[in-house]
């Protein structure tokens, strides 16, 4: 098979991989709300459910990227998926909270193992010159797969076509036999680097730009130093605060203030991360073409955006179905927008070459730290002042967002291509 055969077929599968990542991850908010009429779990315990999801999966992070680089990530990712697959089974056994509790904390290390073990597979295959390009449109496996999941999992609790009597454990049991089909295409499908599918050291790729035994403590220390990168994980806690109230509440939000079904709130819940994909694509073009490559600019103003709309949800909810689907896909652009942005360029463009990996692991650490805080802000707002005074403390977290951005309003990559080399880069990859 030719290099850059093989090439397209890595981008495929693991695109794939991850998005399949999604079904057994978005699948609890759709089960959420059933688990809270039916096993009459208190908001409170489906919280702490999410809460240690949200923690497992940011400490896993942290420690998985590195033990990807010392054993390999196709065998770390493989490991992780399955541990997905069995964690997702068993939620569907049981509907206590302890035992939800502690299999969504697996769930939550399993999943953990994605993002950091893929991206250095394709930092194996692809080399610098092309990456960022490549990277760019490899990013949209986790909005659309979302989208997907959303759909999937709310098919799953509602059509009955499988298994009638099974209810909301089907939407755990059929996301894990999908993704159980997508582990065994993953392992048998892709090499985790050139060498290991047989081609020489000489292909023309690039070694990754930032393996463990590299890294050295003037790195680190340089890379704190610059204030850039602390503005950028700051704001992009704010925003997955928000992001993250709004990816696994939604449902529960549409069925018991809205008083919509399960099949109608699920399927308008997955607006959020269909329409998503513009704001991605969106925020990167604008940021490229009209922005001189600043990540700032477009990132605040995006953010600005979903505050105003926080703001508006009451409102638009009043016009019902619709109003309410017009909120949620506006909510997706200009989340997911700044999202991409914040946490792929921008982190590229603190860490440079070097430290490219550091850089993005902090900031997409600082950042989930957002995330393990949203269903405790969603619950003790919702249930003591209402869902729409939620909705106000959603736009401060997103005007919060905005506003801190405005430091790096100028900033550039310091290493940004002319436009000679960037011309090669859109021929390469087109």
């Amino acid at each position: 098979m030719r290099f850059a055969a093989a090439r397209r077929q890595v981008f495929v599968i693991t695109w794939i991989t991850y998005a399949g990542f999604y079904f057994c991850r978005k699948n609890l908010g759709i089960v959420l709300p059933m688990l809270h009429e039916i096993s009459g779990l208190r908001s409170s315990e489906l919280a702490n459910v999410v809460f240690g999801y949200s923690l497992m999966y940011a400490l896993g992070q942290f420690g998985f990227g590195f033990l990807s680089d010392r054993i390999g990530a196709k065998r770390v990712v493989a490991g992780g998926m399955l541990l997905v697959v069995c964690s997702n089974l068993l939620m569907g056994v049981h509907a206590s909270f302890l035992w939800l509790l502690v299999f969504g904390c697996l769930n939550g290390i399993g999943q953990s193992t994605g993002w950091s073990g893929l991206v250095k597979m394709m930092a194996s295959w692809f080399s610098s010159d092309i990456r960022g390009i490549v990277m760019a449109w490899w990013g949209t496996n986790y909005v659309l797969g979302g989208f997907l999941a959303t759909s999937f999992a709310t098919w799953a609790v509602t059509e009955s076509v499988f298994f009638p009597k099974m209810g909301w454990r089907l939407g755990f049991l059929l996301p894990a036999l999908l993704l159980l089909g997508i582990t065994i295409l993953f392992s048998f499908g892709v090499s985790g680097t050139p060498e290991e599918k047989g081609f020489s050291a000489e292909s023309p790729r690039q070694q990754p730009d930032l393996l463990p035994d590299r890294a050295n403590w003037s790195d680190l220390l340089a890379l704190l130093a610059k204030p850039s990168l602390w503005t950028i994980s700051i704001s992009y806690f704010f925003l997955e605060l928000c992001r993250y109230a709004l990816m696994f509440w939604l449902p529960f939000y549409m069925v018991n203030r809205l008083k919509y079904s399960f099949q109608a709130a699920g399927y308008l819940s997955s607006l959020y991360e269909l329409i998503g994909i513009a704001g991605a694509l969106l925020a990167g073009y604008v940021s490229d073409r009209f922005m001189q490559s600043r990540r700032a600019p477009i990132s605040a103003m995006m953010l600005f955006g979903l505050g105003c709309v926080m703001l508006m949800q009451p409102a638009l909810a009043a016009y019902g179905l619709v109003g309410t689907g017009i909120a949620i896909s506006l909510s997706g652009v200009l989340s997911y927008g700044p999202d991409t942005l914040l946490s792929g360029a921008a982190a590229q463009d603190i860490g440079n070459v070097r430290a490219t990996g550091t850089a993005s692991g902090l900031v997409d650490g600082i950042g989930h730290l957002g995330s393990l805080f949203s269903p405790y802000v969603v619950v003790y707002v919702s249930e003591r002042y209402g869902w729409d005074r939620l909705f106000l403390v959603l736009a401060g977290s997103a005007f919060l967002a905005a506003a801190v951005l405005i430091p790096s309003w100028k900033q550039k990559p310091e290493d940004r291509a002319d436009s000679r080399i960037h011309e090669l880069q859109v021929e390469l990859t087109a």
